[in-house]
């Protein structure tokens, strides 16, 4: 199994051979490598079992290091980036030639992000080249939120994990797109629509998934645990013994299931705190030997609700 630990030059040491590290960022764990590497990148997709056709997410620890590997930041993209890096906000810029398509799965554009943990900032200022890191974690699956769900998953397939403890958000960084007139948040993410529009003013928002997506994370079936799954309005409650089903509520436990069964984001109905608990009681739910089949409510569609709701959605396509 991986090694756990806090060691950042074990870690840029595999990275520099052209392996693979989990790494802590302040949405979930990534699972790393050269991001100017071809046959690192390769790597990624196959541990994680994931397309090709999906693209990944590039990581820097500095502005000056983007021009590197893409074009003249927009405007608009300058704006926010000033406002939200390091944090959990990943911008589409047209790429270089020195990032595969590999990485872009052929699209010219390359999505970008500056991340806010510690760990992975240093680590990332040590090395001579930008990190392609998607959510460490098998295609299709719950995101891990802690060093311990990475080893759960790809523990006996990489050699070394960056423990960061939990992360502080939970979901995934806000994609947005500046090729047209109006920017485009093409995934929903750890920064609210409210929160982007203040600073840039309106933007479009993504209201489908597709099977060929222009960013990480816009496939219309994902995050999903290895039981069945459904959203509360698509259970029929009178015609099903409820004893063997999870609930995963917003902030109240819901009497028709066993109350050892149930788990709740937010007793204080905090948005932040029902995103950053979301995986882990995703997880949890789905490893209890009690349960073959977990039922999820709906938080409300404001703020970081909007990206929580995205992922259930996610998880809950059939």
């Amino acid at each position: 199994m991986a090694i756990i630990g806090v060691d950042i030059s074990a870690a840029k040491s595999i990275l520099e051979q052209g392996d693979l590290v989990a790494i802590p960022t302040e949405t979930v764990y990534g699972l790393a490598g050269n991001a100017f590497n071809i046959d690192a990148v390769a790597k990624i997709f196959k541990t994680k079992n994931r397309p090709t056709f999906d693209p990944l997410i590039v990581h820097v620890d500095s502005l000056e290091r983007l021009s590197e590997f893409t074009e003249k930041l927009p405007e608009k993209a300058v704006q926010l980036t000033n406002a939200f890096w390091p944090g959990p906000l990943t911008i589409l810029l047209k790429k270089k030639a020195i990032i595969s398509d590999l990485v872009t799965a052929g699209l010219d554009t390359v999505a970008v992000r500056m991340p806010r943990h510690e760990l992975t900032r240093e680590l990332l200022k040590g090395l001579d080249f930008p990190l392609a890191a998607p959510s460490a974690n098998p295609f299709g699956y719950i995101s891990p939120t802690s060093a311990q769900h990475v080893q759960q998953q790809l523990g006996d397939k990489i050699d070394y994990i960056l423990d960061g403890g939990e992360c502080g958000v939970g979901v995934e960084s806000t994609i947005v797109s500046f090729e047209d007139k109006l920017p485009k948040v093409l995934r929903l993410g750890g920064i609210s629509i409210e929160e982007i529009e203040q600073v840039i003013g309106k933007v479009e928002v993504n209201s489908h998934s597709s099977s060929q997506p222009q960013a990480p994370g816009m496939l219309k079936s994902h995050y999903a645990p290895k039981k069945k799954i459904l959203a509360i309005d698509d259970l029929d409650i009178g015609a099903n013994d409820l004893s063997a089903f999870g609930f995963l509520g917003f902030s109240k436990p819901d009497h028709r299931f066993k109350l050892e069964n149930q788990i709740v984001l937010s007793e204080n109905e905090n948005l932040n705190e029902a995103a950053k608990n979301l995986f882990g009681s995703l997880r949890t739910l789905d490893q209890n030997p009690n349960i073959h089949t977990i039922v999820v409510s709906f938080v409300p569609e404001m703020g970081l609700g909007r990206a929580i709701n995205d992922r259930l959605r996610r998880a809950t396509a059939k």
